[in-house]
């Protein structure tokens, strides 16, 4: 998103349909106008004081070389600078050159009275009208691209961990990973696909948060024909990061761990054992197991109070979700 300013000042003498807030415009598009009488008198004035300078010039080459014939006729020597009007040609080429310049310049400012869309876009809200006079950098309108949106997604340290961001300037296309998401419009669901592009420059030192940002093309849909509701700047959306792709892992209910780092095994002869393992991940009320059970193993997620390894339990198992909690 971007303001629209006046880079000349003036009085706004036309305001195009397509400035309208909601209005759609194309790259090119002319917004708006300043005056230009003030900047045509000036950029004449420019172009009068180029051709002085240029016959200034003229004058001088025309001197100087009358000078040096005249020398070469009753001198051997080469023409001194003072004779050869070294210094009164680099002021008339300096005064020309300054000419010039003032007249790019002029030219500049006349352009500018005609303000165009810098981009494909979308109004979001209009400041002026016609017959306002505007000073130089003026706010007209605030504007915001429509060929691809942005969503800042807050991401904590340890979930930052489980995707590939694109932390380096010359992070591979494996580093700006897919986003699914997913926005309400009309009672229904919309789905849209993004990558991550980049995060911002430092973690939020309040939350302890990244944000990595996810753009999505052609929110509007109009390379489709805008047959689908838009993906509008200000929505509330739902997004999923594809993340790594994980070893094999195993998902317990957090409340299956004993003492931080156990569990409780059942083996054939249902007795119980506790086990060390490895953790790869607590996330919420699932805990990510890496390490230390095998296929098929059963675990008691029942909290019993008091376990001694190798006592005899009566499993129940449940018809639900096939897990053998023992009482």
């Amino acid at each position: 998103e971007s303001t629209l300013v006046a880079e000349v000042g003036g009085r706004l003498i036309e305001v195009a349909p397509e400035l309208a807030p909601g209005s759609f415009f194309e790259r090119g598009t002319v917004l708006a106008r300043i005056d230009p009488t003030d900047y045509e008198s000036a950029l004449a004035q420019a172009e009068a004081s180029v051709s002085q300078a240029e016959v200034l010039l003229a004058q001088e080459e025309a001197d100087a070389r009358l000078a040096i014939e005249e020398w070469e006729a009753t001198e051997q020597q080469p023409p001194p600078p003072l004779v050869s009007h070294e210094l009164q040609l680099a002021q008339a080429r300096a005064a020309l050159a300054a000419a010039r310049a003032a007249r790019q310049q002029a030219r500049r400012n006349l352009e500018r009275t005609t303000l165009r869309a810098p981009f494909d876009g979308r109004v979001r809200s209009k400041l002026v009208d016609v017959g306002q006079f505007l000073p130089p950098a003026a706010p007209l309108a605030q504007i915001y691209a429509t060929d691809w949106v942005e969503i800042p997604l807050p991401l904590g340290e340890d979930e930052a961990g489980f995707v590939d961001l694109p932390f380096t300037p010359k992070a591979g296309r494996a580093s700006h990973p897919e986003v699914r998401i997913t926005a309400s419009f009309g009672g229904g669901r919309q789905p849209w696909r993004g990558r991550i592009v980049r995060l911002d420059g430092a973690i939020d030192p309040r939350t302890r948060m990244i944000r990595a940002i996810a753009r999505v093309e052609d929110p509007y849909g109009r390379r489709g024909g805008g047959r689908r509701p838009p993906l509008m700047p200000g929505a509330f959306v739902e997004a999923e990061i594809i993340g790594k792709r994980l070893p094999r892992l195993i998902a317990l209910p957090r409340a299956a761990l004993r003492e931080g780092r156990a569990v409780l095994v059942l083996d054939g002869e249902q007795r119980l054992y506790r086990r060390e393992v490895e953790i790869y991940r607590l996330d919420g009320e699932t805990a990510w197991i890496s390490g230390g059970l095998d296929d098929g193993e059963e675990i008691c997620l029942t909290p019993l109070t008091q376990v001694i390894d190798g006592m005899r339990v009566r499993p129940y198992r449940s018809e639900n979700d096939g897990e053998a909690p023992a009482p």
